[in-house]
């Protein structure tokens, strides 16, 4: 049984502790790490968020604290008051590591089983456990270290926002559904039967509406929810720090950002980044990375070979050419000894992107390989390698296929090759900002047979480009920006339509009547009619950002109690059944499904 405090104070944290503190009594309170018993004297590692210090206990020091000490084991929650000497061993490797406590007195606050995972850095252990026990997962140094950058980084951005005039405001939680893109999460009303509340998706729709309210520069880290089916990284419940302002353009929004992320990651990583950042039209990025969000850590950018093979003998390039396809390659620098089970195993990966197979060319030192040679002349082969910078060593891979399935197989390869040959990785601590500009308005959408907006239908088309969007919208050009870093999409936003004509214009671009429009956004369209500024916005995933500052592949690693693959929570049983009594309040049956 677990002894109260009865008044005993912490002085300090454990992993505050110093040479400085030196014949200080202090009182420090925590979990054990571990405890060594060498008869005379037992040694206990007490860990608390901020590290872990080295306690004595001793017949000589206090024979009560040390025969009081015996039982204490793993995880055993005590509170410890004594000296703080120095180490006659010093351990380099922690920062407490020149000095420990001679423990004077000893409360044993509560005990602890065996726990069913080791509370260790870096723990290799199922995600389905570490998930059941998540309160024990974010005991582990590193989940805590994760944590509390996730906790500084909040700060450092709520700091740059006050400072540059931007306001906290609230949004609320049980908005209107306006279903699209990703479905809604659901709440129903029990004081309106048979209606239902949605979880918002992003807080779109009331932050234009605060602009029009006059409040010019709006933020807020705040909690988004989308009911898909989960991929790497996503989650069903996550965060954004949402941003609009008034009266800007698409450079305001921008330099705004880039010295937001600046300020993080020296505040935060200690590193200086330069800005301005790149800039990149869509076009330009899919053209050269097969990618909206290109990893710009190494070049192999991807060449468009189709004049040069148009008139080819080879029927496979020529019938592509003739289709309005795409003939584009990569040259893999120095991977001409690339075996056959190798150039397998990529024609493998790219067919998972819809793509055929691949076509290629080895360039050896005394030899041309390649898979299509006999259906070319020598100098047709010679036209394609001189295109492709092909040299001594180089393998040049290329793909002839439609156009959308080709930049995304050639994109998908040039990461696969970048990570093959140790380009990109763990290892590779660089970041690589860019700005993604000038993204298509709309994209065809096979299944609705309409044109639907690429981010959301409220996004300004390119001045320039207005006049195409009754007669050819798919020309139009959005004023919308990604951010992007190291291939990673950290945040995405656009100028707004704020003009209530051209609203009117892009709701019949897309196939969206007046009539269904108000229906959806009406309250929105309604606040149009007085007087909306010219504004525009950003929204970063706070989760994902926070994986890169904490070096992180697993969304689930910066996010306290997170969902799993099912959107399910092993810890707490959610989602779970509800009382009969709470389902006929609301008015619902539950209909077993076929």
């Amino acid at each position: 049984m677990g002894e109260s405090l009865n008044g005993m104070k912490r002085t300090i944290m454990c992993g505050q502790l110093r040479e400085t503190d030196v014949d200080k009594v202090v009182t420090v309170m925590g979990w054990v790490q571990r405890r060594r018993n060498l008869g005379g004297l037992i040694f206990v590692d007490l860990r608390d968020r901020t590290g872990i210090v080295q306690v004595v206990f001793g017949e000589e020091i206090n024979k009560e604290a040390f025969e009081k000490a015996n039982p204490i084991r793993s995880e055993y929650v005590i509170a410890v008051s004594g000296k703080v000497v120095l180490r006659e061993s010093p351990n380099s490797q922690l920062p407490t590591g020149q000095i420990e406590i001679k423990a004077e007195s000893l409360r044993i606050l509560s005990e602890s089983e065996t726990p069913p995972i080791y509370i260790m850095e870096n723990l290799d252990a199922s995600e389905a456990i570490r998930l059941k026990y998540r309160y024990l997962d974010l005991r582990r140094p590193d989940m805590q270290r994760r944590i509390m950058i996730r906790h500084k980084t909040a700060k450092v951005v709520r700091d740059f926002m006050d400072e540059n005039g931007f306001l906290e405001i609230e949004t609320p939680m049980l908005i209107k559904s306006t279903p699209e893109g990703a479905r809604d999460y659901l709440v129903p009303s029990r004081n309106f039967p048979g209606k239902f509340y949605a979880l918002p998706q992003s807080p779109q729709i009331y932050k234009q509406l605060l602009m029009i309210s006059g409040y010019d520069r709006y933020f807020q880290i705040v909690r988004c929810f989308r009911d898909e089916d989960l991929r790497a990284n996503r989650q069903p419940e996550f965060t954004q720090i949402d941003i609009e302002m008034s009266f800007v353009d698409i450079d305001d929004v921008i330099e705004l950002n880039e010295r937001l992320i600046q300020k993080i990651f020296k505040e935060i990583k200690g590193i200086d980044v330069q800005i301005p950042f790149m800039r990149m039209p869509y076009k330009e990025a899919i053209e050269k990375y097969g990618s909206d969000k290109p990893d710009l850590r190494f070049g192999m950018e991807i060449i468009d070979i189709k004049d040069v093979v148009k008139s080819s003998s080879f029927k496979v390039f020529s019938d592509v050419v003739a289709s309005g396809g795409e003939i584009r390659g990569i040259n893999a620098k120095g991977c001409a000894d690339f075996g056959r089970k190798e150039i397998d195993r990529l024609t493998e990966y790219v067919k998972t992107y819809g793509a055929k197979g691949i076509a290629w060319i080895a360039i050896k030192e005394n030899e041309i390989k390649s898979s299509f040679a006999k259906f070319m002349t020598e100098d047709e082969l010679k036209a394609i390698i001189d295109r492709m910078d092909g040299k001594v060593g180089d393998l040049l891979l290329i793909i002839a296929d439609k156009s959308k399935t080709a930049f995304a197989s050639l994109g998908a390869l040039r990461l696969e090759l970048g990570r093959k040959l140790n380009l990109i990785g763990p290892d590779n601590n660089e970041y690589k900002f860019l700005w993604v500009t000038e993204f298509p308005l709309v994209e065809f959408d096979e299944e609705e047979g309409r044109y639907v907006a690429v981010h959301h239908p409220f996004t300004a088309p390119m001045d320039e480009d207005i006049k195409y969007l009754e007669t050819d919208i798919g020309k139009v050009r959005a004023k919308a920006y990604d951010i992007v870093l190291n291939g990673e999409e950290i945040g995405g936003g656009s100028i707004r339509i704020h003009d209530t004509k051209l609203q009117e214009r892009m709701f019949n671009a897309i196939g969206l009547d007046i009539e269904k429009a108000w229906a959806k956004f009406g309250y929105l369209l309604e606040a149009f009619k007085y007087g909306p500024p010219p504004h525009g916005g950003l929204a970063y995933g706070f989760d994902r950002l926070i994986m890169f500052l904490t070096e992180t592949d697993n969304i689930k690693d910066v996010i306290a109690f997170p969902k799993n693959q099912n959107a399910a929570d092993p810890m707490s049983n959610s989602p779970s059944e509800v009382d009969k009594k709470q389902l006929e309040e609301l008015g619902i049956d539950i209909v077993e499904q076929k």
